[in-house]
């Protein structure tokens, strides 16, 4: 099987073009005013029951949207072989566990291992009008260890608005970077750090508590495992993955 092919198409780009999150951010706008009637018999009712658990557990689902920012090297401008080299973007899900932990009245610790599928692509041009282009995809499974700390507002009305700050490890354990068979391919390392910072909406309802957030996942460190053997590999100098995610968290 060949990990460098042209034009390809999987189900992941077949469908990363469908306007999701587009949806979920109209479905965001509308939760607040189909749930007024809720909140409205009273004020902070299913706040208060929660507010005496000192900490809680949940579920997460998620929606991501994932990519490399990519540095090129030197000798990208002196390559003939190539135009360009960029990444394109493509849609994944989440599933994970939610561990919080109440620290005072605004603030929370928060632990949240997730499993995620995702996937990205490396794309190449080649020179010329008529340039042939070549795409690296980058299909991952990653078990992801983000711990967030939660500032929150006070509430009003059985809901509160917050926002997030924290790091993220992330093991691929589906890479190819430790086959031999993927010699002759740029790879990536299984191994990422992240920082990321996001923002949310807390909703009490009687049995649980429903958060839908939005999440940015910066990379710290280069992913490239570099081979000078390799031309897609020699006019890239640093990749640095990036992450844009809607989670939804069914806590209680």
């Amino acid at each position: 099987m060949h990990h460098l092919r042209c034009h390809q198409i999987t189900f992941f780009e077949s469908v990363q073009h469908l306007p999701v999150f587009k949806w979920a951010l109209f479905f965001l706008v509308l939760l607040p005013v189909g749930a007024q009637a809720q909140f409205s018999q009273g004020s902070n009712i299913n706040y208060r029951d929660f507010q005496q658990k000192p900490y809680y557990f949940g579920i997460t689902l998620g929606m991501n949207r994932s990519d490399f920012r990519i540095y090129h090297s030197k000798d990208f401008i002196r390559s003939d072989s190539f135009a360009r080299a960029e990444s394109v973007t493509g849609p994944g899900i989440n599933l994970g566990i939610v561990s919080n932990l109440r620290v005072g009245e605004y603030f929370d610790l928060r632990f949240l291992p997730t499993l995620s599928f995702i996937e990205r692509t490396i794309r190449y041009t080649q020179p010329g009008e008529n340039g042939r282009i070549l795409q690296r995809p980058i299909e991952s499974v990653l078990v992801e260890m983000p711990f967030h700390v939660r500032y929150k507002s006070a509430p009003y009305h059985d809901f509160r608005l917050f926002v997030i700050g924290g790091v993220k490890y992330s093991f691929d354990v589906a890479s190819d970077s430790r086959t031999r068979q993927a010699s002759g391919i740029v790879k990536i390392a299984p191994t990422d750090f992240q920082v990321e910072y996001g923002a949310g909406i807390q909703f009490f309802f009687p049995y649980f508590i429903f958060s839908p957030e939005l999440k940015i996942s910066q990379g710290l460190n280069n992913v490239l495992i570099y081979n000078n053997q390799l031309p897609q590999s020699n006019v890239l100098e640093k990749v640095m993955s990036r992450t844009f995610t809607l989670s939804f968290h069914f806590e209680g």
